[in-house]
């Protein structure tokens, strides 16, 4: 009798230990969006460049090329700071500045979704670039001065 109640509690314990091993809460992350700002992302060229040397050797190369602006993102969490862009940019949405957003790592990129308000579809962004947040300074001048005052 004492075998089949550890048997019983040795399957209880296989049974669970899985379940609770990966838990997709444990992936999705926390942030706020600090500031967006509009940057250069390319240029959009028009013209007779693309016609290659025939018309250059005619002297036709005139090209009207208006530089193309993105919105990217400053999504800051408690240990890094993440600076985004939307992959989709014909559909890109503006985000709300200030708000707090629930977000997952994979691979380059990242799958936002506002927490707040009527729109909560998940977005894709590139990540641009990655910076520690709050990052330790060394001590101050002041205390390095040796002056009680």
């Amino acid at each position: 009798m004492k075998s089949r109640g550890t048997f019983v509690l040795l399957l209880v314990l296989i049974w669970t230990i899985p379940m609770s091993a990966h838990d997709k809460k444990k992936d999705v992350q926390r942030g706020i969006l600090e500031k967006m700002e509009a940057v250069p992302c390319g240029a959009k060229e028009t013209g007779l460049a693309g016609l290659g040397a025939l018309w250059g050797s005619v002297g036709v190369t005139h090209i009207n090329s208006n530089e193309k602006l993105c919105p990217q993102y400053l999504l800051r969490t408690d240990q890094m700071d993440y600076e985004i862009r939307p992959l989709n940019l014909k559909h890109a949405t503006i985000l709300p500045i200030g708000q707090e957003g629930e977000f997952k790592i994979r691979k380059n990129e990242i799958i936002l979704t506002m927490t707040q308000g009527s729109d909560q579809k998940p977005r894709s962004y590139e990540v641009v670039a990655m910076n520690p947040a709050n990052p330790d300074s060394g001590p101050t001048s002041s205390s390095l001065s040796g002056d009680p005052h």
